[in-house]
């Protein structure tokens, strides 16, 4: 069985015992577990349950695997750069997103 869902603008594809990095939410510090509403799509192999956009009832719940303060990892690091060519003029900004780390414990449609 898997689902499609959406959190924070983006897609995933998700199934059971799947390990993923969604955007950072506001969660309480002693939370064990994060429900998700936004589901697209579920697929048990022989049912297909579409949503338009979003399917009434179901959900994914997802925990961590440490306190949900400590479940916060980075990304890589993205860089940008500006340049200018002989004008002596170069600008370099870096940034790393913060996200927070999920493991899918069930799929209920």
């Amino acid at each position: 069985m898997y689902a499609i869902i959406e959190q924070g603008g983006k897609q995933f594809k998700v199934s059971q015992g799947d390990v993923i990095n969604i955007e950072l939410t506001e969660v309480a510090p002693d939370a064990k577990t994060i429900e998700l509403n936004k589901v697209l799509f579920v697929s048990d192999g022989e049912q297909v349950k579409i949503g338009a956009p979003y399917l009434e009832g179901a959900k994914v719940i997802a925990s961590f695997k440490v306190s949900a303060a400590d479940a916060v990892v980075k990304g890589p690091k993205v860089i940008a750069m500006t340049f200018r060519r002989r004008k002596n003029s170069a600008k370099k900004i870096g940034h790393r997103q913060k996200y927070l780390q999920v493991t899918i414990d069930s799929i209920e449609a």
